[in-house]
């Protein structure tokens, strides 16, 4: 299949992930999410990489974001760790073991496994832009570890989606306000995400040479995606985030048919 270009280690690569790197995390800023949803297609369109190479490609690139959301979310709005520390621990273990299952797959039904994951989400967030938050409830420490398991398998069979998941879950179905949900998913996210990386890079499906510069790209702006989309209609933006996907999800099916 061709490719825009070869991803061999190069100066002259490295020099075009930096600028990918840093638009990719402009729009993980700006989304909240970890910007796989974009790399994921244009590492298998643009740059000719099958799809688990380019899934554990693009988790290079969302860790350190992850990570550093995490970070300082939790200094704003600290979470008990009796509470999540279950959730964290069913997720990092859904996470290694469906990481495992997808790169035994092949490439293109998971390819189209995650075209369809896209779209569906998609649909679900613009027949949700409409819903009002409801008074938060009291969390449910049980049913906690399930919301873990439902992002982790999102995260190791696709790279992405672990909070996207999670999010809805927590607002809608434990009636958690949405600063808590996020809260809350950024702390499921982000040690899944370094367990599916690793898991990706043992079984050789992480190109390093392009991961790093588009990771070290995408730290530089996330913070002004972020200042950004505190700026904006939340309404608006949802709807903005679907389209994404949507386009996203065509990109890819249509780049590879």
């Amino acid at each position: 299949m061709d490719s825009l270009l070869s991803f061999s280690p190069t100066w002259g690569l490295a020099l075009l992930a930096l600028p990918l790197g840093a638009a990719l995390g402009f729009l993980g800023g700006l989304f909240g999410i970890g910007s796989g949803i974009v790399a994921i297609p244009l590492l298998v369109v643009g740059f000719g990489m099958n799809q688990p190479l380019a899934q554990g490609t693009a988790l290079v690139l969302m860790v350190p974001n992850l990570v550093l959301g995490w970070h300082r979310y939790h200094q704003r709005h600290p979470l008990p760790w009796r509470s999540i520390l279950p959730m964290v621990v069913s997720a990092s273990a859904t996470t290694w073991l469906l990481a495992h299952f997808a790169n035994a797959l092949d490439p293109r039904l998971l390819r189209g496994i995650f075209c369809s994951f896209l779209i569906l989400l998609a649909l679900n967030l613009l027949r949700r832009r409409h819903l009002a938050q409801v008074a938060e409830k009291p969390l449910n420490c049980r049913l906690i570890p399930l919301v873990g398991i439902v992002g982790g398998c999102s995260m190791g069979l696709l790279g992405i989606g672990g909070g996207l998941l999670a999010s809805p879950l927590l607002s809608g179905w434990l009636g958690q306000r949405q600063t808590t949900a996020q809260g809350l998913s950024l702390a499921l996210v982000a040690p899944s995400s370094l367990v599916a990386l690793l898991t990706y890079a043992q079984a050789g499906r992480v190109d390093w040479s392009l991961g790093l510069p588009l990771a070290a790209g995408g730290v530089l702006t996330v913070s002004a995606g972020v200042a950004l989309a505190h700026r904006l209609p939340e309404r608006r933006l949802r709807t903005a985030f679907a389209a994404m996907l949507l386009l996203a999800a065509l990109w890819l099916w249509a780049g590879t048919a």
